[in-house]
């Protein structure tokens, strides 16, 4: 192992977040009723321009009238390029900082970014005595972000995660796709003729590189990788099948854009009984599976670390369970 530290960021449980718009607040209560780990109330996308203002005011009240439990709470702010990003910041982190978490940076593209973002949140905090620090959600999604992200995830004392924006990504880079963190049929390899000539198309995962690259920034600066959404709702086995993916690539969890893709989130990524079995086993040093490494020269300290992460996994997973999210839109 490297001399260098890894500082890790607050450890929070993160399996499933929660997109809620800010203009709808019908959804605030069921929302906050729900079984999602994280939550965040959106002043950007899902906000058309001329509701910018009065979502910022339904937020400032749902977070300080509503019980959210124990639910980690974060609003998506607008973009550093719109005028309307500074007042979010502002009206939001004076008038409800004390519930609030974590603030969400979209579209960031430099560590300058985040610079100005942290230098507004901290002068805040400081202006209004706030005894909580608010941590910072940034979405890679431009080519720009992609670029820098080592950078960006390094950035600020109170980076926690990096999220992949695949829609706005996929914009960016001007990939071909139609559906949000779908895969297109041409990004594909052909197999060579069999005897009989047949040839067989095997489609690729065109977010690969992406994901990974972010996971590995993520990752080396203590943050949490998170997969962003999928935008087909009447697809549920194409969102699963995603977000095993990005749970086999080292993502701790995944947007959620509508109710019935909590409970998929949350199965795919606890911690499976049989990784559990294993990392129990490597933990007993009587265990013949210690032995097994040990025959085998593979790395004991490597494979212990690996353990102790199943376990303690597993703990908070069992506290707080999986349950469907009582929601209908």
């Amino acid at each position: 192992m490297s001399f260098h530290p890894i500082e890790q960021a607050p450890a929070r449980l993160n399996r499933s977040e929660l997109a809620v718009p800010g203009s709808q607040p019908g959804m605030f209560e069921k929302a906050a009723q729900s079984d999602v780990d994280v939550i965040f109330l959106d002043l950007e996308d899902a906000v058309a321009p001329d509701e910018k203002e009065q979502a910022r005011k339904n937020i400032i009240a749902a977070l300080n009238d509503i019980d959210w439990g124990s639910k980690t709470m974060s609003v998506r702010i607008n973009g550093l390029d719109t005028h309307y990003m500074y007042r979010d910041v502002v009206d939001v982190v004076e008038q409800a900082g004390e519930r609030l978490d974590l603030i969400m940076i979209p579209k960031v593209g430099t560590a300058a970014d985040v610079y100005a973002v942290d230098m507004m949140v901290t002068q805040i905090e400081d202006a209004k005595g706030l005894k909580k620090r608010i941590g910072f959600e940034h979405i890679i999604e431009t080519a720009l972000g992609m670029q820098n992200v080592s950078e960006i995830a390094a950035a600020s004392k109170r980076n926690e995660s990096l999220h992949f924006g695949v829609a706005d990504y996929a914009a960016s880079t001007r990939a071909r796709t139609t559906i949000i963190g779908g895969v297109n049929p041409d990004y594909s390899v052909l197999t060579d003729p069999a005897e009989d000539g047949a040839r067989e198309t095997h489609w690729g995962d065109m977010w690969h590189y992406a994901l990974a690259r972010m996971v590995v920034a993520a990752r080396a600066n203590g943050l949490r990788p998170i997969d962003g959404p999928f935008g087909d709702f009447s697809d549920p086995d194409g969102y699963k099948a995603q977000a095993s993916r990005s749970a086999v690539l080292g993502c701790e969890g995944k947007w959620a854009i509508h109710p019935s893709q909590i409970l998929p989130i949350e199965e795919h990524y606890k911690v499976k009984p049989q990784d559990l079995a294993v990392a129990r086993a490597i933990l007993d040093e009587n265990s013949p599976a210690v032995f097994k490494m040990y025959e085998s020269m593979c790395e004991v300290a490597t494979h212990r670390a690996w353990a102790e992460r199943m376990v303690a996994q597993s703990h908070v997973f069992g506290a707080h369970g999986a349950a469907l999210m009582k929601i209908e839109r």
